[in-house]
């Protein structure tokens, strides 16, 4: 019998036999495959270990073949003789057991693809779910003082760091003086604007500046990572807050952990809406904490976090003015740039653009000081950093233009 495969001379596993007996499916210990032909039907089964040689396929002893590695997954569907199993981020459908009791929910150990060996759990067990959240998780976001950033850093609208020392730093501050005038608390501030405005910058110089302890959630990160316990970890988050002297709580783009609530929400963003609710509701008056949050869609997050009490203060940052990009390019610049390099120039030429494209300029200036083997950023670098900075902009929107045009369609 003359066998023709496809892969190398090897150990493998019969995994399908036609019905004529001519094809073979085999398997090999990496789960790589291959498809053998032979003129006349074979005697192999579905489950023989065989050799696969330069000419044949040959009978191997079953001890061969490696033993399963067992894997863990949750019932999804129970029929007489059937049972779906979802492994991992996949379904398979694989016998029932009969000598076992198995219900919808049950969390199993099985080998193979067509054995199911016991149940290790009652109710489902998934690879997302975790620990109970504790300090060491709760350090993960908190930063004590620290006297790293000053106002100084903050080169952007005068009127936006005056608002924000009014709503955040004074109640920080004086929070005895106000409990005794018997004011009501300030609590949440929503800082909008586009990305790269300052916003974050502006929260850490205001935690600095106010001796308090910042607390940095990032709403895609607590989405993704924390998934199946966001809830805990903010409702944590708040108590740790509450013990503090002084703290503020900073939320960076939460329009994307708490969306507008409707019948098609996702019961996830639901379950995290509520628990910011409840944690900011439940503030007593001695607690000197602020919440701050950053978006650039103010409209997508949930109308019942905008009420009072709650993010009922907001403090817009727009893009800069002329004299304001002229004012970040000085106050950014490095220790190493020239004097009399062209600011008024390049302020002039940077309409629309925002803090962190300014400061980018000089990221790109740099380089090319270095590539020319100097420590000096000369005027040539700095409008070298400008043409590529702009080279950036001008194909992100292009990406953005392209990307809207085909949603449209």
């Amino acid at each position: 019998m003359i066998w023709d495969y496809d892969g190398a001379t090897a150990l493998g596993r019969v995994k399908v036999v036609s019905a004529d007996k001519t094809f073979v499916h085999v398997e090999y210990p990496n789960g790589n495959t291959a498809i053998c032909f032979s003129e006349e039907p074979s005697d192999f089964r579905v489950g023989d270990v065989v050799f696969i040689t330069e000419t044949s396929l040959e009978t191997a002893p079953p001890e061969l073949w490696p033993s399963e590695r067992s894997w863990v997954g949750v019932i999804k569907l129970l029929h007489a003789t059937e049972a779906v199993v979802e492994i991992g981020s996949s379904l398979q459908i694989m016998p029932r057991p009969q000598e076992l009791t198995l219900h919808v929910g049950n969390t199993i150990e099985g080998t193979g693809l067509e054995t199911i060996n016991r149940v290790v759990s009652d109710t489902p067990i998934r690879y997302l779910d975790l620990a109970n959240v504790d300090d060491v998780t709760i350090r993960q976001f908190k930063e004590p003082p620290e006297n790293t950033y000053s106002f100084e850093d903050f080169a952007g609208s005068a009127g936006i760091v005056a608002r924000a020392k009014e709503l955040i730093e004074t109640p920080l501050k004086y929070h005895q003086e106000l409990e005794e005038i018997g004011a009501r608390p300030i609590k949440g501030v929503l800082f909008t604007g586009d990305p790269g405005t300052g916003k974050t910058l502006l929260a850490r110089i205001i935690a600095n500046r106010s001796d308090a302890v910042f607390y940095q959630i990032s709403g895609p990160q607590i989405m993704n990572k924390w998934l199946g316990q966001s809830e805990e970890l903010i409702r944590k988050i708040f108590e740790d807050a509450a013990k503090q002297e002084k703290a503020i709580v900073f939320f960076d783009e939460i329009d994307s952990l708490a969306t507008q609530r409707s019948d098609d929400s996702h019961e996830a963003s639901r379950r995290i809406v509520g628990q910011l609710l409840s944690s900011m509701d439940g503030f007593k008056r001695d607690e000197n904490v602020v919440v701050i949050a950053t978006t650039n869609r103010p409209q997508d997050i949930d109308s019942a976090l905008r009420r009072p009490g709650r993010f009922d203060w907001e403090i817009h940052f727009p893009l800069p003015g002329i004299g304001d990009r002229e004012a970040i390019l000085r106050k950014s610049q490095p220790r190493g740039a020239a004097a009399d390099l062209p600011h008024a120039i390049i302020a002039e030429k940077t309409d629309t653009w925002s803090p962190a494209e300014l400061v980018a300029i000089w990221s790109e200036a740099a380089l090319f000081a270095v590539a020319d083997r100097r420590k000096k950023i000369l005027e040539e670098d700095y409008l070298g950093g400008f043409e590529q900075v702009t080279t950036q902009r001008a194909r992100k929107q292009a990406e953005r233009t392209s990307r809207d045009e085909g949603l449209i369609q």
